[in-house]
């Protein structure tokens, strides 16, 4: 007997119902967690601040690619002059992201390629060219062939092979410490060698190039890679571990490996921007959350250790283009931080749903409440904070009520 019309149509209404359902948990499931809302933050920025001691605090969300909120607290100088959105601050190795986007804006380009050999941009062999004080005694290769099998790749993932800087040498001379390509260790050195390889190979000046494709691009007014005389109207000194105050170095020479001064409402501006993609082909938005080398040692620092048994290494943590990429509950992420005696700054991505937290901090003393921060607005990420600072002690807030943003 063939069924009823009618019924037939009910089969299909409840079929579909239950698809709908079904639709619905997976998109329940999907959705992003509530951001805390702007008196929260604040009070958990106040918590964390008095916690450490620190004195000067930025801190930026990013949310669906977009900015969400800038805020900024304490001081920017002994003088007690508040710390703005618009107060100009180091960015230190965040530099070190940037640069790696504007190379893939020059390989979109086709001014470079990134897996061709750094030889085939240079008009000499690299040990030939003399040695300049804004870049590293390249002369000191001569003789060691491993440099022609450099490629831009391999620099922007710390995987030159050579120490952080020639000048942490014990005799102070640029060498191999393993075959290019092989493995991670942090180095700053293998940045300025793109960054000559760019000026010298392709004849384009980086901070020009930059200024362009970057901080033009993304209304980053008050963001440079040398320093400007306005810069002092409204300028961050930072504070050292001991509490002593270090005066905000005018950095006049363009360095890729962290020569940038920036703003917390700038460098939020660039998050929202990467995580989108923006400016970017097809292929380069791919490279941004690409994991391209595992990371195989216990910490970032010292940059020269020994790898870690296959067992005992931080699973899903591999290096990038300019960040580090990481697996965690919420998906692929990506991270950068930046450092000095009296400068901690940390950029913490999640894929899904663009989601971002810049921090920028004139106080060094601040870095230990990152970690606590970052999971208060984005929840736990996976983020590899004990590889990135190592045996350091991390501020861990005593549970208070979170109002949200619904």
């Amino acid at each position: 007997m063939q069924p009823s019309p009618w019924l037939s149509f009910a089969h299909r209404v409840g079929r579909g119902l239950c698809h709908l359902a079904t639709a619905a948990l997976v998109i329940a499931s999907s959705a992003a967690a509530a951001l805390p809302t702007t008196a929260a933050l604040d009070a958990e920025v106040a918590r964390a601040m008095a916690a450490t001691g620190a004195r000067g605090l930025a801190i930026a969300i990013i949310d669906a690619g977009r900015v969400q909120q800038v805020r900024s607290y304490g001081h920017r100088n002994e003088r007690g002059d508040p710390l703005q959105a618009d107060t100009v601050m180091y960015g230190a190795s965040l530099t070190k992201t940037v640069f790696g986007y504007t190379v893939m804006r020059l390989a979109d380009e086709g001014l470079l390629e990134l897996d061709r050999p750094i030889a085939h941009y240079l008009a000499k062999p690299l040990p030939d060219y003399p040695d300049e004080d804004r870049y590293a005694p390249w002369s000191d290769l001569a003789g060691d062939e491993r440099w022609r099998r450099l490629t831009p790749r391999m620099l922007l993932t710390h995987s030159a092979g050579f120490a952080n800087f020639a000048f942490l040498e014990p005799d102070g001379r640029l060498r191999f410490h393993f075959e290019p390509g092989t493995r991670y260790a942090y180095s700053g050195e293998g940045m300025i060698l793109l960054q000559f390889v760019i000026e010298r190979g392709l004849g384009v000046e980086l901070g020009e190039a930059m200024q362009r494709r970057v901080f033009d691009r993304f209304a980053m007014r008050n963001t440079s890679l040398r320093w400007r005389p306005d810069f002092a109207r409204n300028l961050a000194d930072g504070w050292r571990a001991d509490g002593s105050i270090e005066p905000h170095d005018e950095r006049s020479t363009v360095r890729a490996a962290g020569s940038m001064d920036t703003t917390i409402a700038d460098i939020a501006n660039f998050a929202a921007a990467y995580v989108r993609g923006d400016g970017l082909s097809k292929r380069s938005r791919a490279e941004r959350f690409k994991p391209l080398l595992p990371i195989t040692t216990a910490s970032q620092f010292p940059s020269l250790q020994a790898e870690l048994p296959a067992e005992q290494r931080h699973a899903g943590l591999a290096a990038g283009l300019g960040v580090i990429v990481f697996d965690g509950p919420q998906g692929r992420g990506f991270m950068k931080g930046g450092h000095n005696d009296s400068t901690g700054n940390t950029l913490v991505c999640v894929e899904r749903h663009q989601r971002c937290v810049v921090i920028l901090a004139n106080d060094v003393r601040a870095e230990p409440a990152f970690p606590a921060l970052v999971h208060f607005v984005l929840g736990e990420t996976g983020a590899p904070w004990r590889w990135e600072y190592g045996d350091m002690t991390f501020w861990t807030p005593t549970p208070v009520a979170r109002t949200v943003n619904e």
